[in-house]
């Protein structure tokens, strides 16, 4: 495959638009950062005319596919009624009671756009209850890109200081210093006791499973420990579900594993690709929006995208789990299958529809420190390589799968797989 047009449609437009993307994560991939005409199911196709089988799945966000016909014709109707009322409508208060009925932390709901915004708003929450000064969260977490928590989310090992006192590492120029943040180690549960023991912590925010960066489970103990930490020393504990949420259960991961936090955070999947982002938790908490802790936004509950969630979340049915889930499955063994089959080894570890592949791994990784052992580079190789033959994935290393990725695309995606593994072996 060529990718030409959309490497000449990025020059040309870098013009107009700042290095030719709208977002960093858009910049430095393997043939550069391509342009598309449009989505039918799992697939994309470019400005090249190319049709690639999609594991971006927008950043994880769309769970139905590209082109899922309920979503699509809410929308429309909705449009048909109005696009922003300036105030309240039916549709956000059904968006809001299909949260509430479905995710355990879900007592009350504010809506907004994405999941950097809803996450300040966490913070400022916890801040609000506790009247204490800090947030801590832990390296290779990421919750959103603003000036406050951008930190430690992609740390190099030299940088980052010693496993047990990590260093706190910016992760953009011209970032302003954070000093009512701190850092740890994920999985660690003692050093997480030792530091709420100070006393000083208003919230500790963690993906409940760890996806921005691998796919991670918990340890056995970690979250339950965690939740009974924050309960001893005055803090919340703040679910991430950003990534999680509607992809490892469709109650969200905290009821996967059994955890009910103070407060949670979802986007991405919640609306299919829709601007939607939400704050979910305790009543008492929640209701200091209307008592002093300011939460605004002109586009949160835009009726639009209420509409696309509502009609996302009717389609999440556990009967669509079952079969979504065995084909995740079946890709995910598979390509283990495949890479050992080609000498190359690698770690591929996660969850039925979310899962990581790292190369270079000699057992799973526990925490962001294990992940940076990885042949990352080798890695690039494969996904570019596979791009080649027709199959987009992420190059660090996360696979999104979406319920329309049938057994045809599940077949065809490890038949590339096989070829692009023979590639890479080979010049390895």
């Amino acid at each position: 495959m060529e990718f030409g047009r959309s490497a000449a449609m990025i020059a040309q437009n870098s013009a107009f638009v700042a290095g030719g993307v709208n977002s960093n994560f858009r910049l430095g991939m393997q043939g550069g950062p391509l342009v598309f005409q449009r989505g039918e199911g799992p697939y994309l196709i470019d400005a090249d005319g190319n049709r690639l089988i999609d594991y971006y799945c927008g950043m994880g966000a769309t769970v139905l596919g590209h082109t899922p016909a309920a979503v699509q014709q809410a929308v429309k109707d909705q449009v048909d009624k109005g696009i922003l009322y300036a105030g309240q409508s039916e549709i956000e208060f059904e968006a809001a009671r299909i949260l509430c009925e479905r995710i355990p932390s879900a007592t009350r709901v504010r809506f907004g756009s994405s999941g950097s915004e809803v996450a300040q708003a966490a913070f400022r929450l916890a801040r609000a209850a506790t009247g204490k000064p800090v947030i801590l969260k832990f390296e290779g977490h990421y919750h959103g890109w603003f000036d406050n928590i951008l930190w430690s989310t992609a740390p190099g090992e030299n940088a980052a200081g010693p496993a047990d006192a990590p260093v706190k590492v910016a992760g953009s120029k011209g970032q302003e210093a954070a000093p009512g943040l701190d850092v740890l180690g994920w999985n660690d549960l003692a050093r997480l006791q030792a530091r709420l023991a100070k006393g000083d912590v208003a919230g500790v925010i963690m993906e409940p499973a760890m996806c921005n960066q691998g796919a991670i489970a918990p340890a056995a103990g970690y979250l339950e420990g965690a939740l009974a930490a924050c309960r001893a020393h005055g803090a919340l504990l703040i679910f991430d579900e950003v990534i999680t949420g509607f992809r490892l259960h469709r109650d969200g991961a905290q009821k996967r594993f059994g955890v009910t936090p103070d407060l949670s955070i979802f986007a991405k999947a919640i609306a299919n690709g829709f601007p939607v982002a939400a704050l979910v938790g305790r009543g008492d908490l929640m209701d200091m929006f209307a008592d002093g802790v300011l939460h605004g936004g002109t586009f949160n509950a835009q009726p639009v995208t209420m509409a696309a969630m509502v009609a996302t979340q009717k389609a999440l049915t556990p009967e669509l789990y079952q079969g979504w889930s065995q084909r995740g499955l079946r890709l995910r063994e598979g390509l283990r299958e495949v890479l050992s089959q080609a000498g190359l080894k690698a770690q591929v570890t996660g969850f039925e529809l979310m899962f990581h592949v790292g190369f270079g791994l000699e057992a799973p990784a526990r925490n962001y420190r294990d992940l940076l052992r990885a042949d990352k580079a080798l890695y690039v190789r494969f996904a570019h390589a596979l791009l080649k033959r027709g199959v987009r994935v992420l190059e660090r290393g996360a696979w999104f799968v979406s319920a329309v990725h049938d057994d045809g695309v599940i077949e065809a995606t490890l038949a590339a797989a096989r070829e692009a593994a023979r590639e890479v072996a080979t010049v390895s």
